[in-house]
């Protein structure tokens, strides 16, 4: 029997994407608006009213309105704005993220998915924090490129039509959205400074974690933590030393639901680079909303990734 599932926010870049991935399978049946009624509650009531699972792909505030639009429907949400993830109602849809995570997706009603930029940062931080080899109170630095698209739809046009720089900076405010969820799943209580950048490039992304070593830490601590916590996992890879190369490419991994993890660094000097790379529309939105509603719906999470 298929299962039925309604994208609200469908027409955009995460909703396209998160509709590739399902559109061809035969388990899922899409619920989906008339165009030209979209915007309308009652149109969109109805649509939650038929759905085993709506995934938001919605700004913050209309997230937030769906929410209250479906509350009293027997329908299960992925919400994939920054809405909620820092909500303790809901539960944060990185499954990797712990042992009891997997579970806690798949009996939860509210499922907030990660962002792109805390996904690679959390995928590092969490599991160091929790072995020992970063203090929660300790100053960490988050540097980050990702490509264009995770801008939305008007980044997107500055760069298709050849207006945009070819990188930049931004976020120097230290305000950004996603540094309340990389605080709360990583475990920290300060904040880190973190420096995002957008790049010439559609997607992919490269999220860049620095940390002296102060004689407390290895490189080989590093990498054995991280690789016991990811071993067996189907879509997070610790690549073993060396493995990395020279140069990492934020692109390699596109079109796939994988995050890569590397350790970069030299005892000697005491300095080291944690890295994570993933597609910003792949683990860090849509091939991650599909592997949550899998975990939801009782699958195989890498059913149709």
């Amino acid at each position: 029997m298929a299962h039925n599932i309604f994208i609200d926010g469908e027409a955009g870049t995460t909703g396209l994407q998160i509709r590739e991935r399902l559109e061809t399978r035969e388990d899922i049946r899409l619920i989906q608006v008339d165009p030209a009624r979209r915007k309308e509650a009652g149109a969109r009531r109805e649509a939650f009213a038929q759905a085993d699972v709506a995934i938001l792909c919605l700004p913050d505030d209309a997230a937030r309105e769906a929410v209250e639009l479906c509350a009293d429907l027997d329908v299960r949400l992925i919400d994939a704005s920054t809405a909620h993830r820092v909500d303790k109602a809901w539960v944060f849809g990185f499954p990797e993220l712990h042992k009891d995570n997997r579970a806690r997706i798949a009996e939860a009603r509210f499922v907030s998915n990660p962002g792109c930029y805390s996904t690679g940062s959390i995928a590092m931080i969490a599991p160091l924090v929790a072995a020992g080899l970063i203090a929660p109170d300790e100053p960490l630095s988050i540097n980050a490129v990702s490509g264009f698209t995770g801008g939305g739809k008007g980044l997107i046009a500055e760069y298709e039509s050849g207006e945009a720089p070819a990188h930049f900076v931004y976020g120097l405010g230290q305000n950004h959205k996603h540094i309340p969820e990389i605080m709360q799943q990583g475990g920290l209580t300060i904040q880190p400074v973190f420096a995002p950048s957008v790049g010439n490039f559609a997607q992919g992304m490269a999220v860049q974690l620095p940390l002296r070593l102060n004689g407390r830490r290895s490189i080989a601590a590093l990498q054995e933590a991280l690789a016991a916590h990811y071993e067996g996992e189907h879509f997070v890879r610790v690549l073993a030393p060396g493995e990395a190369g020279t140069r990492i490419v934020p692109t390699e991994l596109n079109g796939t639901n994988m995050m890569h993890i590397s350790i970069q660094g030299d005892d000697a000097s005491g300095c080291a680079t944690v890295v994570a790379v993933l597609d910003n529309l792949g683990k860090g939105a849509s091939g991650a909303s599909v592997q949550n509603l899998n975990i939801m719906l009782g699958l195989d999470e890498a059913t149709g990734l």
